[in-house]
């Protein structure tokens, strides 16, 4: 993984520098694995963000806002009587491990000063974050580990913390620089297997540092042991780029210096620090991934009942095609009828002039031998009003089931936008409310009513400093809407596309017109659209647009609009959010 111990050295530099001598207000947990300090250090309130997620574990400062859950858990509830008014006095990490130790000043039940540790192992599937008392005795952790799953460590409240055990392998940074290039030259293959060799010899490198250092070494051994050596010597001076690589318009990776390797494939991009840098990264990956988790049930529902509806949809059209030759059946019964005076029980084929042919060609009309005649007029005349009914109801039923696979896959577009338990929740009510999910027993007021959960809408503020809101997921698009919007401001919408209701706020003034691009631009984002190069979203004042009864929740229809044109750019969501001000473009029709 990209976070490795040089990088996690580079961001605790930069931890003791913000947090030293800060002080520990409130403590949260948002996820299993990871807790929020929120810290007051010299005249700046921080968030701190302990993870010790298997995939993304790190410590970092965070500007990321996360969704708490209603009712914390104990492991939140035993930092915060720990914790809490506890003053950071010193933050550790031994050499080249991924390993971070930080002491605090905390006053116990009897007032008496006393020492708390919290330990962070980013240790892949292993992580942990581990609260020790002033002895080094654990009070608990987020992964418990007894004898039976780990001989050699066990990790559980009253045992004694042990760090991990030594990898045996080499710290370069611990090693004079002459020494250290002996050793390479001495030991280091020539050519292939380089990258490997140096994984497998030092701590601290990560898979890409030791590309790096292969491909600016050309392969020889003289110019891996310069490239190393010059690397140690930036990691004892602190001269560090917090960098991420980007393909594409996507983020791939990132380190703590410029990498060459992928020539101009990859762009570079730099931030001022490391825990920025971090924040961008992580972002969006782990919201998708916590709504991928949290939300995995009735994912599960939907996708099966999408399936289910888009199955019946194709077997009804199938059988609508077959009604389109209806006509042909009358016809036939007319014909036979036309021909009594020639026919005779027992015949297959009756061979007669079909008058309803422009050319006026003989037509061979299949019969039942069994049948009279004007049993077989009646059979046909019988299969046309058939057809005919089933043209009538087909086209009803499909009407109907278009309308519910559209809603399905809506709702599978919102559970996208999910940021937290509440809008899960809020997605699952509404598919408890319309049948898709079995009613479960629901969390009672004290006044004995059922408790509705509802989210609030994501929050921008457009360059123009209007408030820009948007829904994520059809029940909050229903409420943003239609009940909470002014009827003056303006709504928007992906054109034909699935995704959140806009709201411009405007309370009736002409908005200017960047503030009304970038909420075009959040309207396409936020929308099945977000991958094209160009959106057409629609935008109306929000009296204009209307609820059909009986329709479901998320769908309206508006008849008076315009049109914009806009690229949907993840950016310029960040920064609106962020609260900072970034240009766009857009095509008006």
């Amino acid at each position: 993984m990209p976070f490795d111990a040089i990088f996690m050295t580079a961001l605790a530099g930069e931890l003791r520098q913000a947090l030293i001598g800060g002080k520990v207000d409130k403590l949260y947990q948002p996820a299993r694995d990871e807790a929020v300090l929120h810290m007051r250090a010299g005249r700046d309130n921080v968030r701190l963000l302990l993870s010790a997620s298997p995939a993304h574990p790190r410590a970092q400062l965070t500007k990321v806002p996360r969704e708490n859950p209603e009712t914390p858990p104990m492991f939140c509830m035993l930092l915060r009587k720990h914790f809490t008014g506890a003053r950071l006095l010193e933050l550790t990490q031994p050499s080249m491990e991924r390993l971070l130790d930080f002491r605090f000043e905390t006053l116990d039940e009897l007032g008496d000063r006393v020492e708390r540790r919290l330990v962070l192992e980013c240790i892949g599937r292993k992580s942990n974050l581990i609260m020790l008392d002033g002895a080094g005795r654990i009070t608990d952790c987020m992964r418990r580990a007894d004898g039976d799953l780990s001989v050699k460590r066990p990790v559980m409240p009253g045992l004694y913390y042990q760090p991990p055990e030594p990898t045996g392998r080499l710290d370069p940074s611990a090693m004079p620089p002459e020494e250290l290039r002996a050793f390479v030259l001495a030991n280091a293959p020539e050519g292939d297997g380089q990258d490997k060799w140096l994984l497998d010899s030092f701590n601290g490198l990560s898979p890409l540092v030791a590309r790096e250092l292969v491909f600016q070494g050309e392969g020889t051994r003289a110019g891996l042991a310069d490239r190393l050596t010059r690397l140690m010597d930036r990691v004892r001076s602190r001269d560090y780029t917090p960098t991420v690589l980007v393909r594409d318009g996507k983020p791939i990776d990132f380190t703590f210096q410029p990498v060459l390797q992928y020539g101009p494939r990859v762009e570079l991009k730099r931030y001022p620090t490391f825990s920025a840098l971090l924040d961008d990264f992580y972002e969006q990956k782990e919201a998708q991934e916590r709504v991928k988790q949290r939300g995995q049930d009735f994912i599960r529902s939907v996708t099966q009942a999408r399936n289910r509806t888009a199955k019946k949809i194709a077997n009804q059209e199938g059988d609508l095609a077959k009604t389109a030759d209806r006509e042909k059946l009358r016809q036939y019964g007319d014909i036979i009828t036309t021909n009594f005076y020639q026919m005779r029980k027992g015949q297959t084929v009756l061979r007669a002039q079909n008058y309803y042919d422009p050319e006026g060609r003989e037509a061979d009309i299949p019969l039942d031998p069994l049948l009279t005649p004007q049993q077989n007029a009646a059979n046909y005349y019988k299969d046309y009003k058939k057809a005919q009914k089933a043209e009538e109801m087909l086209t009803i039923q499909l009407e109907k089931n278009r309308r519910e696979l559209d809603y399905l896959d809506s709702v599978l577009q919102m559970i996208t936008l999910s940021e937290g338990d509440r809008d899960l929740q809020e997605i699952r009510q509404e598919l408890m409310d319309n049948g898709y999910l079995k009613q479960h027993k629901r969390k009672m007021t004290a006044k004995g009513r059922v408790k509705i959960v509802h989210a609030k809408p994501m929050e921008f503020k457009s360059s123009g400093g209007l408030t820009i809101l948007v829904g994520k997921n059809n029940t909050q698009n229903d409420r943003l809407t239609l009940r909470d919007a002014d009827k003056r401001d303006l709504w928007l919408h992906a054109q034909k596309l699935h995704g959140s209701h806009v709201i411009l706020r405007t309370g009736g003034a002409e908005p200017d017109q960047q503030s009304l691009t970038e909420a075009a631009m959040l309207a396409a984002w936020f929308s099945q659209g977000r991958e094209s190069g160009q959106v057409p979203v629609d935008y109306t004042p929000v009296k204009a647009v209307k609820k059909p009864a009986g329709a479901k929740p998320g769908y309206v229809i508006y008849n008076t609009y315009r049109t914009v044109y806009v690229t949907p750019s993840e950016e310029l969501v960040r920064a609106l959010r962020g609260g900072r001000k970034e240009g766009g473009g857009a095509r008006h029709d």
